[in-house]
């Protein structure tokens, strides 16, 4: 690998502040309007003449966005729209990124970047064909990065889509389908305990509310751990068996998951266990009825005692839900099992495209 000159972040570039624009003021028009965390509106007037870089000033500390249209950074922004030596903006948006401002933050209470802390942070600088040829080449592996997000994204879409293609939507049940309350068509609906956890470094899965998502699936971005002891304590009332549901009723309602095989898991705080009746209800299509009845935008309409923030117990144990024939469930778990093993593959080539993306970051900056 070559060897460029390491310079100071600030002998490259000056960080302005951005201008403020109060909500009230923006105008709409063709104008991105950037706050720390991305495009925050429109207006029709821009306070950079081209191309822009944008760095989290306030809030979202250290954050970049690169703009390739004149825009207007607000006052929780830093912009840099000159250079002071000949530099290709996509690679200056890549050095910041390789940078991670973001661990810059010195403020407890309201994060903050200072700009100085910024300058004094040491980058190579290569020639400007350099820079192009190593912008170039991130780009490409950064555009194939979207590209998995987006089809994963797709996958999501698909399966509500065929799943009101089958059922019809379950609110005004357009298909007529027979209606019985929830707790008729499980074994058991099931609250968690009320205490906190004694955690552990190692040992049980316990899950959270973090743990689970809005499109069916886990998120293990941040995994606990029970003793043996305390699983077969959290677990008196009821084993979590393979197939059963586990949804947040407090916090984050409208986040659900289902239990595949392989899983020894228990519940934290906040959570309910619902386990179907196998001859009445197919795990996976109570699992998409449930993501579509208790999202945000319908939850009040599905249960009057329940909102966004808290579900009521009571309220979800006697939500009337459809019950269409058990072959035509069966029909769409297959979809969905399809559907997810798709999705496995892609994973696991996401997994390997992101390495590379960030292999291929550290390598291009580091000094």
């Amino acid at each position: 690998m070559m060897k460029y000159p390491i310079v100071p972040l600030g002998e490259v570039c000056d960080f302005v502040y951005g201008d403020g624009l109060k909500e009230a003021d923006r105008k709409g028009g063709n104008v991105p309007v950037y706050g720390s965390n991305g495009i925050v509106g429109w207006h029709d007037e821009a306070i950079t003449k081209g191309e822009t870089l944008i760095v989290g000033r306030k809030g979202s500390i250290g954050e970049v966005h690169l703009s390739k249209n004149p825009c207007w950074p607000i006052d929780t922004t830093y912009y840099i729209e000159k250079t002071k030596v000949p530099c290709d903006f996509t690679w200056l948006y890549y050095t910041l990124l390789a940078l991670d401002l973001t661990r810059l933050n010195k403020s407890a209470a309201v994060p903050g970047l200072n700009r100085d802390d910024a300058y004094e942070q040491k980058v190579p600088l290569p020639p400007l064909t350099e820079q192009k040829r190593i912008a170039s080449l991130l780009a490409r592996a950064d555009h194939l990065r979207q590209l998995r997000q987006t089809a994963r994204d797709l996958g999501d879409e698909l399966l509500q889509s065929v799943f009101l293609e089958m059922f019809g939507d379950p609110l005004p049940n357009p298909k007529n389908w027979k209606r019985i309350r929830l707790e008729n068509c499980c074994d058991q609906v099931v609250d968690c305990m009320h205490t906190t956890p004694n955690w552990t470094n190692s040992g049980v899965l316990c899950v959270r509310t973090s743990n689970l998502t809005n499109t069916g699936g886990w998120d293990w971005s941040d995994t606990r751990y029970v003793t043996e002891e305390e699983y077969k304590e959290r677990t008196v009332r009821s084993e979590v068996n393979v197939g059963d549901i586990i949804l947040s009723r407090e916090g984050t309602v409208g986040v659900v998951a289902i239990v595949l095989s392989g899983m020894k898991i228990c519940l934290g705080q906040r959570l309910v266990q619902v386990s179907p009746k196998r001859k009445v209800m197919a795990s996976e299509f109570m699992l998409w009825l449930l993501l579509y009845e208790l999202s945000p935008e319908r939850i009040e309409k599905v249960m009057t005692g329940s909102t966004s923030q808290h579900l009521n117990l009571a309220d979800l144990r006697k939500m009337e839900i459809i019950v269409p024939p058990l072959s035509l469930q069966a029909e769409f778990a297959g979809v969905v099992a399809r559907v997810e093993s798709l999705r496995g593959r892609m994973g696991e080539s996401a997994r390997q495209v992101d390495g590379l993306f960030e292999s291929l970051l550290a390598q291009s900056f580091s000094s």
